[in-house]
């Protein structure tokens, strides 16, 4: 399998980064270990915390993960409280929220549900992303549920065993209203990474959707 690393010069060797999660959860179940590893590699980089469904109880869950996880990469944090599972009937308040943000931020990065996601507020927001972040590296990221989505990656992020478990100790620690659920524990994380890593020769990773790589010899 072909390593690709980006090639382009980075001012002061680091990114800026817009993370997008229709829920309080969404962007730590998909790509919290490849945000902790940019982090740890760049320290550097700025990242741009983004969710909508993220009032009360939530809300308070989404901001104390995001506060801990990203620590002084923290650039922003955009809390939003559009109705879990109503985010489509919110089309245009959600565009313009997006397109704010577009504009005071020009990001090399854009984590996002991924475009072949079955949950109609994760379908929704990775269809905005699309429109708001023109230019930007988006990713796709996967989040395990009922209704059997998982796509094709292609593109994969190897994590160490030491940011596998710190991911599902946070997860853990964090969102303790979704405890009752029954796909909302270790087994279920570990097994998605793990499955990652089979697929691109690691023992971890995580994959994302990747629609538009550009190549630069």
């Amino acid at each position: 399998m072909l390593a690709l690393t980006p090639g382009r010069p980075l001012s002061g060797d680091s990114y800026t980064v817009v993370a997008l999660g229709a829920h309080a959860d969404d962007v730590e179940i998909g790509a919290g270990g490849t945000i902790a590893q940019m982090i740890a590699s760049r320290p550097g980089t700025m990242v741009h915390w983004v969710v909508f469904s993220g009032g009360g109880e939530r809300g308070s869950e989404a901001e104390a993960s995001a506060r801990e996880l990203l620590g002084s990469s923290l650039g922003s944090l955009h809390l939003h409280e559009v109705r879990d599972g109503f985010l489509p009937r919110e089309w245009s308040g959600v565009k313009e929220m997006l397109l704010q943000i577009a504009r005071q931020i020009t990001p090399d990065v854009v984590f996002a549900p991924s475009l072949s996601d079955a949950h109609q507020d994760h379908r929704m927001l990775a269809e905005l992303a699309w429109q708001a972040f023109r230019g930007a590296l988006i990713l796709g990221y996967e989040i395990p549920k009922w209704e059997g989505d998982r796509g094709t990656p292609t593109l994969y992020v190897p994590v160490s065993e030491s940011v596998v478990a710190a991911k599902v100790e946070h997860l853990q620690r964090h969102f303790r209203s979704q405890h009752d659920r029954v796909w909302f524990d270790e087994e279920t994380f570990r097994a998605t990474m793990r499955l990652r890593g089979v697929e691109c020769g690691s023992r971890y990773a995580e994959a994302f959707d990747a629609r538009k790589l550009t190549l630069l010899w």
